[in-house]
């Protein structure tokens, strides 16, 4: 994993003027190789992702670097199985239907700003997650980081609905984060019980799932917790609860607690087919994140998302990178 570390001081020393040259060519570099590997994959797959080849193009230069762990092709290879459909298909009726109304503040770049550099390179990480289906059964991914305000519910926010789109498949967004939620605010979903009720007992999963209105994307969001959020995650009901999400859906995105200090993420991880580790050039210090990768399950391990990097040579894309505190979904 030095090449995160490689990558941050980078950002670093670019931001001091020094390295330029170096990281004009590392950039090069880069988007030939993504080139190379998003081809060959709509080579292989023939999916209906071909549209998307284009983000190879500007992804790197657009402050979002993706970094592949080295264990992300570790994995026993079987392609994930496809959502299995609701008794009756009654579960997804009772779902309740909200408006999509995200929060002017919220940084949905993929809604909001589709022909951005930044939604290009979320639609390219979108890629590369459902590639990564090839050699290893994945469908709950687990999106964290090592501390607050290095942007993991922005990431889980704008992947889900990238996830949602591209492919039309079922996604659900979990709002995992139950200490200090951000997801219900960035849709504009308020009000309604969430997941706290489901594992007490005083509501239905289904009913606790919310459709955003003319989309591929539900939120299932943190709802009341009340005391202690990690008693209320060590719930036994909650493997059997994930478990039939599993089933239901195509995808499940679960935003977590950042890894440290609390413990409230090893209990996602537990239950999570895949993680991935958010970073940020000047909130993410070496030493955490080192510590943060020490306590993940390395085997389900698949990336590091270096998020609001500042080493794109290409001014224009200041917009997406200038302000560490814009809103939760961007700082959480």
């Amino acid at each position: 994993m030095s090449h995160i570390f490689d990558a941050l001081q980078r950002s670093e020393a670019e931001r001091s003027g020094k390295e330029r040259a170096a990281t004009a060519a590392a950039t090069e570099l880069l988007e030939r190789a993504e080139r190379q590997a998003v081809e060959q994959w709509h080579a292989e797959s023939g999916r209906e992702d071909a549209g998307v080849g284009g983000a190879a193009d500007i992804a790197s230069r657009a402050g979002l670097y993706i970094l592949e762990s080295d264990t992300a092709a570790a994995e026993a290879p079987g392609a994930a199985p496809s959502a299995q459909a609701p008794e009756g298909g009654s579960v997804f009726s009772q779902c309740r239907t909200v408006e999509l109304a995200p929060a002017p503040s919220a940084r949905l770049v993929c809604l909001t700003e589709p022909e951005s550099p930044a939604a290009e390179a979320f639609r390219l990480l979108g890629v590369r997650v459902r590639y990564l289906r090839k050699d290893r059964a994945l469908k709950k991914l687990l999106i964290t980081s090592t501390v607050p305000r290095e942007g993991k519910s922005f990431a889980a926010a704008n992947l889900a609905w990238v996830l949602a789109s591209g492919a039309g498949q079922k996604t659900l967004l979990l709002e995992g984060d139950l200490r200090k939620p951000a997801l219900s605010h960035m849709f504009g979903v308020t009000g309604g019980p969430g997941i706290c009720e489901c594992l007490r007992g005083t509501s239905s999963l289904a009913s606790s799932i919310c459709h955003l209105d003319q989309s591929n994307l539900w939120i299932l969001p943190a709802g009341g917790a009340e005391g202690n959020p990690l008693d209320v995650m060590q719930s036994a009901k909650l493997p059997a609860l994930m478990a039939k999400l599993g089933g239901w859906f195509d995808w499940v995105i679960i935003d977590s607690p950042p890894v440290l200090p609390l413990a409230d993420t090893s209990v996602w991880a537990r239950l999570a087919d895949g993680i991935l580790l958010v970073a940020r050039p000047g909130i993410t210090e070496k030493r955490r994140l080192e510590r943060g990768i020490e306590a993940l399950e390395r085997s389900k391990l698949i990336g590091t998302l270096l998020n609001s990097s500042h080493s794109s040579p290409d001014s224009d894309y200041a917009y997406y990178r200038h302000d560490r505190s814009l809103t939760d979904g961007s700082t959480n």
